[in-house]
């Protein structure tokens, strides 16, 4: 039985548990890499892997989660190191003599994809598809996608694997506090997967037992299927100089065995764990055990960037999506397409997402424009700035599919018709990136008029999309509006084919503007189409947001169908309303523009930033005021706002990139004119052994646009060099990070060097493993979970070491 029919059987499944710590009681020295030890002791991979199988095990994973072109040694083939990785995995089957499933192990790439790192997705996928064909060729019997921290990669990664093979896929996500790292929630990354068509999704890493129950069970009000999860051994405790998982085995697998309950079917440990955690287990769970059944189906589409999830659906609030960013009959947005230029289309996109719009549909159609190039560069462009889905509209092919590399999540297409061959190009496209799309009913060269031939039209695109392997889920059809000024019976039309979207429980969208053509007071007649519309069953709509009747008209419907609880929402926007439309949304409008320096810092507008450093200089304003009076308070209320989970990850590093940009030009005016005050030197690493250096990075960002001098020594550095180098520069402080268990323990000889040495700058750790009572015990001067802490711990930390009396 191959591993789908074993998970179709509803069978409960066991994973095995950690490797790294296997690893280390099997001989691994101190600063050796797994996967060179493992490729010349290939013996022992073997056998931790018998370990797990006699434990219980019935899916072992390939010790390959770092074997990928970016964290693979170089010196190291990347084939011949993931082939004898599944070869030790199958010699451990044959040797308990019994059938078990071979799980080819990804791992994260340690880098972030453009626009919020410097990766190319494209190039993401390349490098996976390599390692993933490796992987097959040797024989693997499924993908293990795991320890995933950014809803973008874990796309690319399930977009590399069916580049490859139709293998099942098993993606996995850890998360903190309820969210990734890169601030997506278990309900997003859970939708966006099931877009992608994987087949069984889940977490691991970060948290033990009791802190994963909550994220599962978020997990589970939105699944249609089962999950999987593998638990840490509890959260990460230093006790001498040895990091531990708490948990026994017993208390472990009680724990763990209660997640059936929750639909999980694939269970298995992660950190800490060893075959005696998975063999109690086992045991826990007993034979015969039931896996909860989780009926969450939801006729519609779900749309998700890293931190909104949209859904379009009957029983889902109304969706406005903005028209605005499409040159059509716009003569400036189609000059500055022309000219390469995309002023014009962010600053329609940060008023459409001000004025409520749900998700922003992009079109760069205007004459004389290479689309296929311009898309792709806004697109990456809106990913960074705005937070709401995008809907790629373009009727080239070529356009869409470079495209969609750069939406972290599952954008709209715009649109999918009956004409020439586009089915048979954009519908598999869809399909491998997990997008939603528009089925239009347009087929040949004329209209359809009638509800009737619409209906047909759809009929026979329906059953083109099964005949593709399409899922329902992905599509969204467009009712064809026409306008009432040519045929008196054209909304007439559309509300049967709603009638028929409705029997058929598919979500429905149109471009509403288009009803009223060539009509007076078109706003008046489209508010009271998309009512009308709206109460046979319309789920969406195409429109300007700017426009006050249809936003009126829009929150009217989601508190009269019961879509807007207790009308929180209606009262919140509409308690002072008046009837003066057109000016309420001119208002809207400026307001959402940005104004000056300040705001440019709080939006990450990267592309103007050195505009409004310019204005302010020829105001006479000085470079140091710009500094401590604009550009501070600015990167100071991002935090503000990351902390009150209003900004997430994306957003703080575009704003802190903006704010470099700034200073940086600014900081040879300060100099000219010696008005640049002093900057603290902090010394930022990460540890020997350890070679993530994303959070650090950050961090040093953070650091740099709050004052301080950083100097950045990189990944995998000894104590010897970090003191040393504090020393050179005569650093305030030195800031350690280390994402692994086995690597953070380092951090203490660092924090004992600078003791020893009897040197007076402070050291502060951070790193996803690390906790406040780890750097208590290794005697850091502090702890800090995040960029935004680490910025406030650091100024705490160096106005000490200048004033030694604070700290009695």
């Amino acid at each position: 039985m191959n591993f789908r029919e074993t998970l179709a059987s509803g069978r409960l499944l066991l994973l095995d548990g950690a490797m790294g710590t296997m690893l280390q009681a099997s001989g691994l020295p101190a600063g050796m890499s797994p996967e060179r030890f493992g490729l010349e002791h290939p013996e022992v991979i073997t056998r931790i892997h018998q370990s797990y199988l006699e434990a219980g095990c019935d899916i072992i994973t390939s010790c390959t989660f770092g074997a990928n072109p970016f964290k693979l040694d170089p010196k190291l083939d990347l084939v011949t190191f993931n082939r004898t990785m599944v070869a030790c995995a199958r010699q451990a089957a044959r040797n308990v003599g019994r059938e078990a499933y071979v799980a080819g192990n990804l791992g994260p790439s340690g880098h972030f994809v453009r626009p919020l790192g410097d990766l190319a997705p494209e190039a993401l996928i390349e490098a996976y598809a390599r390692q993933t064909q490796a992987l097959v060729d040797a024989g693997c019997d499924l993908l293990l996608i795991e320890t995933q921290f950014d809803l973008a990669e874990a796309r690319a990664l399930v977009c590399a694997v069916r580049e490859v093979c139709d293998l099942p896929v098993i993606v996995s996500m850890t998360f903190e506090s309820g969210l990734s790292l890169t601030g997506s929630t278990p309900e997003i990354f859970v939708e966006t997967m099931q877009n992608l068509g994987v087949d069984l999704m889940g977490t691991n890493c970060s948290l033990g037992p009791d802190e994963m129950a909550p994220v599962l069970r978020r997990m589970a009000s939105v699944r249609q299927g089962t999950l999987f999860a593998e638990p840490n051994a509890g959260l990460p405790e230093l006790r001498g100089n040895e990091t531990v998982f708490p948990l026994d085995a017993e208390t472990f697998a009680q724990k763990t065995a209660g997640f059936a309950d929750l639909g999980v079917q694939v269970l298995g440990g992660c950190c800490g764990t060893s075959p005696k955690h998975i063999a109690c287990l086992a045991k826990a769970l007993g034979q015969g055990r039931r896996i909860a059944t989780l009926n969450n189906e939801h006729a519609g589409i779900c749309l998700t960037s890293r931190s909104r999830l949209v859904r379009i659906a009957h029983d889902a609030p109304f969706c406005l999506i903005g028209e605005r960013i499409n040159p059509t009959g716009k003569k400036v947005l189609s000059r500055e397409l022309a000219e390469h230029c995309f002023d014009q289309a962010l600053r329609y996109a940060d008023q459409e997402q001000e004025q409520g719009a749900s998700v922003l549909d992009v079109n760069v159609g205007a004459p004389l424009v290479d689309e296929t190039v311009l898309l792709p560069e806004l697109t990456e462009l809106l990913t960074a700035r705005v937070q709401v889905p995008l809907a790629l509209d373009s009727s080239n092919t070529e356009a869409l599919k470079r495209a969609l590399p750069y939406c972290p999540g599952s954008s709209l297409i715009n649109s999918i018709s009956g004409e020439g061959t586009r089915m048979q190009e954009l519908g598999p496209l869809c399909r491998r990136y997990g997008a939603p799309f528009v089925l239009l009913p347009l087929q040949g060269a004329d209209l359809p008029e009638t509800a009737a031939e619409r209906i047909r039209i759809l009929q026979e695109l329906l059953r083109k999309t099964e005949d593709l392997g399409i899922a329902r889920r992905l599509i969204l059809v467009d009712i064809l509006a026409l306008t009432v000024s040519a045929n008196a019976q054209s909304a007439r039309e559309c509300l049967k084919v709603l009638d028929f979207c409705r029997q058929e429980q598919l979500p429905a969208t149109l471009g509403l503007s288009n009803i009223s053509f060539g009509l007076p007071a078109r706003e008046l007649l489209n508010a009271t189409f998309l009512s009308m519309a709206a109460g046979r069953g319309l789920c969406s709509c195409i429109a300007n947001p700017a426009s006050g009747r249809v936003r009126e008209a829009v929150a009217a419907v989601r508190v009269l169908a019961g879509q807007d609880a207790r009308a929180e929402a209606f009262i919140a926007d509409y308690a002072n309303w008046q009837s003066q439309a057109e000016a309420s949304a001119k208002s809207q409008q400026e307001a959402a523009a940005v104004k000056d320096l300040g705001d440019c810092v709080l939006a990450g507008d990267l592309e103007h930033v050195t505009q409004f450093v310019e204005a302010e200089l020829a105001k006479g304003l000085a470079p140091l005021s710009i500094v401590q009076d604009i550009l501070i308070p600015a990167i100071t209320e991002v935090g503000s706002r990351y902390e009150r989970k209003e900004y997430f990850l994306p957003q703080l590093i575009r704003s802190a990139e903006t704010m470099q940009q700034a200073f940086g030009k600014l900081k040879p005016l300060l100099e000219q004119s010696h008005e640049q005050t002093e900057r603290p030197v902090v010394i930022m690493a990460t540890v020997e052994g350890d070679i993530h250096d994303i959070g650090k990075n950050i961090v040093s960002l953070m650091l740099s646009n709050h004052g301080f001098d950083v100097v950045d020594l990189g990944k995998d550095v000894p104590a010897r060099t970090i003191v040393e180098s504090a020393r050179a520069h005569k650093a305030s402080l030195i800031g350690l990070s280390a994402l692994m268990t086995t690597t953070m323990v380092r951090m203490e000889d660092t924090v004992r060097l600078v003791q020893a040495e009897g040197l007076p700058m402070k050291v502060m750790v951070g790193g996803a493993a690390v906790t406040e009572g780890f750097a208590k015990q290794i005697g850091a001067d502090g702890y800090s979970p995040d960029a935004v802490m680490a910025v406030r711990l650091a100024k705490k930390l160096v106005s000490q070491a200048d004033n030694p009396a604070r700290d009695a």
